[in-house]
Order: C-alpha cells, then structure tokens, then sequence
C-alpha cells in the first residue's frame, strides 16, 4: 500500500511580495506549494489530487477570491478554502464561511496561526476526529448563551453591524458589544472568522 499523497498547499495571491512571502512561509514548513498570481490561472492549473489546502486572497481583478470560490463550487472541487483579506469585511467573511471556507484571515495575520489552519486542512481524518470530538462541548457553550445573545448571535453571523443590531432589537450599540463580547467569551472563540466557523461546524 503506498503512501498517502502529502497534499499541497495552493496560494492565490496577486501582490508579488504577498505571495512570495507565503510561498517562502508555507516551503520553510516543508509543505508542497504552487503558487499563482491570478485566480485564472489556478484554475487553469488545478487538478484535485491529494488533501490540498487553498489559500486565497479576497481582493483580486477579473475574478475575486468570492468569485473563484463560487467555481470551485461548481465544479464539485472540495478543497479546503483559507480566505486571507486587507480588510476586516464582516459580510464577506459571513459569506466565505457560509459556502464553507475554512477561515477568514485579516491582514497582518499572526504565521502561526495560518500554519495551523493549513495543517489542519491538510490532515483530514484527524482533523475530522477533532470535530466529532469537539461537537458536544460546542452544542453545550450554545445552551449556555440567553435568549437574547441567541438574537445578538443570529444577526451578527448575518453580517450586521452593532448600529444596525442594535436598532432592529431597539437596544444600544454599547449593549450589543457587551452581548457579542460575553457569546465569544461563552463559545472559546477569539475572532468574528472563528464564531463563523463554530456556528457553521456545530
């Protein structure tokens, strides 16, 4: 039987400095990367292979990353998706989690914690142990939130800012950062990406 196929790691990524930086980040862990400076071109390139991991930049002419998503999508490609963005776009972040990105990364992001998100991407069977795992601890921090931070909670993952919140429930905005201040203390998450992903996985 031979070995499993290592996967590689494809970055998408159209400021050159950006790119190389990554590319030189992700080899330096000794992945497998293949690096390109259009959407296009990825997909003119990209046959599913092993357990790739994409990681995908947000902002980019002619096809945004949202865009290229959206084919992959279409074209049944099951590759985990890493968004990394200049901008701390909550909507676009709802929306990337929702067609089941992996993370939603703001730049300057931490290396580190892009590494553990591309190694778990990577490694799926264990990956999909920590899940199943880690279900019933999420479902219990659920329960534990008040009715109220459950509404907070349901118009903050449909992108909704903390004036926006705050009028359609007819409370202050200061109230709602203490809400959405005690979910993410509750739910053990530190980053809106991060309370995306443990409401979509849960």
């Amino acid at each position: 039987m031979g070995e499993r196929d290592p996967g590689t790691v494809y970055v998408v990524e159209d400021d050159d400095a950006m790119r190389d930086a990554l590319e030189l980040l992700l080899r330096s862990s000794g992945l497998q990367v293949r690096a390109f400076a259009s959407p296009l071109d990825f997909l003119a390139d990209y046959r599913p292979v092993g357990p790739d991991c994409l990681v995908l930049d947000v902002r980019m002419p002619r096809l945004t990353g949202l865009q290229l998503q959206d084919r992959l999508i279409a074209r049944g490609a099951r590759i985990p998706v890493i968004f990394i963005s200049g901008h701390g776009d909550i909507p676009m972040a709802v929306e990337a989690m929702r067609k089941g990105a992996l993370d939603f990364l703001v730049k300057p992001f931490d290396d580190d914690a892009l590494m553990r998100r591309v190694l778990d991407a990577i490694d799926e069977p264990d990956q999909g142990r920590r899940r199943r795992t880690s279900r019933g601890i999420r479902l219990r921090n659920l329960a534990a939130l008040t009715d109220r931070e459950r509404e907070v909670l349901a118009h903050v993952l449909d992108g909704k800012t903390n004036r926006v919140v705050a009028k359609e429930l007819s409370i202050t905005a200061k109230t709602v950062e203490y809400h959405r201040a005690r979910i993410m203390r509750k739910l053990r998450v530190n980053s809106a990406a991060e309370l995306f992903r443990f409401c979509l996985d849960t």
